[in-house]
């Protein structure tokens, strides 16, 4: 990620409210992610991660608060208008056609200008070998590619993932998750992924932000949060507030 795209954020999350029949599931929350930056919400079951990633989607409406894209206000459209302005979302329950095969499925996925399957290939590579395969007899971290490849069909500018690791051996996990650095870097897309591996996220992550019961309780360099550990694991359990935690996750703090 060059130090130009960091500078102009892709996506603009500025004090969102968001949730469930009016009652906030996640409350106040801001957060950015450039072009060709891979970004992790992390947290606990319950946090909010999903919430926030529905939002930003258009499955959920905002209940206050404002989501850019670009220079674009986009908070509160639908989702398959979310779609054509470059937003894909990989949910977290992958929702694959089971019967058909995976060519198939990356057909059903085509937009006006689709990504062709040979370039697809050259950044999912794995999934040469299943194109006449069926989604329903692949293995799960072949679902969770296809998935991935799906979402990516439409040249997204902005990619959303849910739980990528989720029902997969950690070994899975260790080859899954830096095809989000390789989506990034080979197509500019912005990244914003949702993970409970927190030292694996935090490998392929540029930046993090740390949810715990609806707040942003951390965030920060990745590099910074692997190395202050403690702080991560204390942001999830709630033992201190965001200024305590990025006061002391500081250089030289």
């Amino acid at each position: 990620m060059s130090a130009e795209s960091a500078s102009e954020p892709l996506l603009t999350v500025a004090n969102l409210h968001a949730g469930y029949l009016g009652i906030p599931a996640v409350r106040q929350l801001s957060l950015t992610v450039a072009p060709g930056e891979v970004v992790a919400l992390l947290g606990p079951n319950g946090a909010g991660k999903t919430t926030t990633l529905s939002t930003i989607a258009g499955l959920l409406r905002p209940i206050s608060g404002t989501i850019r894209l670009g220079d674009q206000v986009i908070g509160g459209q639908p989702a398959y208008r979310l779609a054509r302005l470059g937003i894909s979302l990989v949910p977290e329950d992958r929702a694959l056609f089971g019967a058909l095969t995976v060519r198939e499925n990356l057909r059903v996925a085509r937009s006006d200008r689709p990504l062709a399957v040979d370039e697809l290939l050259q950044v999912l590579p794995e999934l040469e070998k299943c194109l006449s395969r069926k989604a329903s007899v692949l293995s799960g971290g072949e679902q969770q590619m296809l998935a991935v490849g799906r979402a990516l069909v439409s040249r997204p500018r902005l990619l959303l993932v849910d739980e990528m690791s989720l029902g997969l051996a950690p070994v899975i996990v260790e080859r899954l998750l830096p095809v989000l650095r390789r989506i990034a870097e080979d197509l500019g897309s912005g990244v914003l992924f949702v993970e409970q591996h927190i030292s694996l996220a935090l490998e392929v992550a540029d930046r993090a932000y740390v949810l715990n019961h609806g707040d942003l309780v951390l965030e920060g360099p990745a590099e910074r949060l692997r190395s202050n550990r403690e702080l991560v694991e204390a942001s999830y359990l709630g033992e201190a507030t965001i200024d305590e935690l990025n006061g002391a996750a500081a250089p030289g703090g």
